[in-house]
């Protein structure tokens, strides 16, 4: 029961009610920067309380570094993270991510198009949609080769299902009045599906993109713990960790996450740009 009386633990607690209090407040704010104020102080808090409480209790740097062991990596090891960011999300995440919400798109037209696809596809759909990440990636890679094909591959099997399943719901989320007016205009499908029905399908289809911007980077790193070139973001963390260095894996950790984020914000912007009409974007 020694912990009740430890200085060091009240003083951590004090920290974050304090900033758990300082964000109450802020979030009460109707300006336009508390959206980012708030979880900059977050943030910020729980890296404060990480640095204070891996110090005070002297944490073993094997099991857990302190966050300026790991800024100070990412300082020195500045051209090692960048051609893993290169090798990792611009070759195999963005490329897989790119074919396989192309493919999804593509397949949820066409499964809309003809009940026999709709009736047999689907299905598939939803085994694939099943199989166990950690199970097809090997496969996938005898199949492609340990350079960044096998991952866009992984990554393709990852995004597909999410992106057919949102734009399959989203080419059913036009009122059935739209698509009668649009009857009586004597639109054929194909103009009723770029003029009525893809607009009207929007959301639905970057919910699932934004979902497969995380999928992707997480294909593409998993595929690489089962063979990849001496590059890569998985290829590192599987050598650091081998090698007893957490601070370079916790900074590939820090590095994939901001990734991750910068490429989920790009596509939240593109959907504020595309669906600005759409009472989800409207202030």
């Amino acid at each position: 029961m020694s912990w009740i009386v430890d200085p060091r633990l009240w003083c951590l607690l004090a920290f974050w009610v304090g900033t758990w209090l300082l964000n109450s407040e802020l979030s009460k704010a109707r300006a336009s920067w508390v959206r980012y104020a708030v979880p900059l102080v977050f943030g910020v808090a729980v890296l404060v309380l990480w640095q204070a409480g891996v110090t005070a209790y002297g944490v073993n740097k094997i099991i857990l570094p302190p966050p300026s062991d790991v800024i100070a990596r990412i300082g020195t090891s500045g051209p090692t993270l960048w051609a893993d960011v290169v090798q990792t999300f611009f070759k195999g995440a963005l490329s897989g991510y790119a074919i396989g919400c192309a493919a999804a798109i593509l397949t949820a037209v066409a499964i809309d198009r003809s009940p026999f696809l709709q009736a047999g596809l689907l299905p598939v759909g939803n085994f694939v949609a099943a199989l166990p990440i950690v199970g097809i990636a090997p496969i996938l890679v005898m199949w492609f080769g340990f350079d960044w094909q096998s991952k866009a591959a992984v990554v393709v099997v990852m995004v597909f299902f999410p992106v057919l399943v949102n734009t399959i719901a989203g080419l059913a989320a036009s009122d059935t009045m739209q698509r009668d007016l649009m009857a009586t205009y004597s639109a054929s499908y194909w103009q009723t599906l770029f003029k009525l029905r893809l607009p009207a399908a929007m959301p639905f289809i970057f919910n699932g993109l934004k979902i497969a911007t995380t999928l992707a980077l997480i294909g593409a790193i998993v595929a690489e713990f089962f063979g990849s070139p001496i590059v890569g973001m998985g290829f590192r963390i599987v050598a650091e960790v081998g090698r007893s260095n957490p601070d370079m894996v916790w900074a590939e950790i820090a590095v994939a996450a901001l990734a991750g984020s910068a490429f989920y914000g790009l596509v939240a912007l593109i959907e504020k740009r595309v669906t600005f009409w759409h009472p989800s974007q409207r202030n």
